[in-house]
C-alpha cells in the first residue's frame, strides 16, 4: 500500500480543525502524532488521518479514539 504523507495544511484542510485544535487533540491522545521530516519538519501519514476521519464520521467517543490512536501508531512501530 502506498502511503502519502499530508504536510499541515492538507491535515487542516481535510479534517476542518485549525492548527491549534490538531495540537490539542494530539496531547490528548485524540489524533495520531506527526512523524519527522526533518530537523523543522513535520507530516502525517494519510491512511492514519483518514482513519481518524472515519471513526469521527462512525461517531466514536473520545475513548475509541484513543484506542484508534493507540491502534495507528502501533502499527507504525510494527511496520518500521
Amino acid at each position: 500500500m502506498v502511503n502519502r504523507i499530508l504536510r499541515l495544511p492538507e491535515v487542516k484542510a481535510r479534517t476542518g480543525m485549525s492548527r491549534s485544535t490538531i495540537y490539542l487533540r494530539i496531547a490528548d491522545r485524540l489524533f495520531s502524532r506527526p512523524i519527522s521530516l526533518g530537523p523543522r519538519m513535520v507530516g502525517w501519514i494519510e491512511s492514519e488521518v483518514d482513519a481518524l476521519i472515519a471513526a469521527r464520521i462512525r461517531g466514536a467517543s473520545d475513548d475509541e479514539l484513543r484506542a484508534v490512536v493507540v491502534k495507528l501508531e502501533a502499527a507504525r512501530k510494527n511496520a518500521a
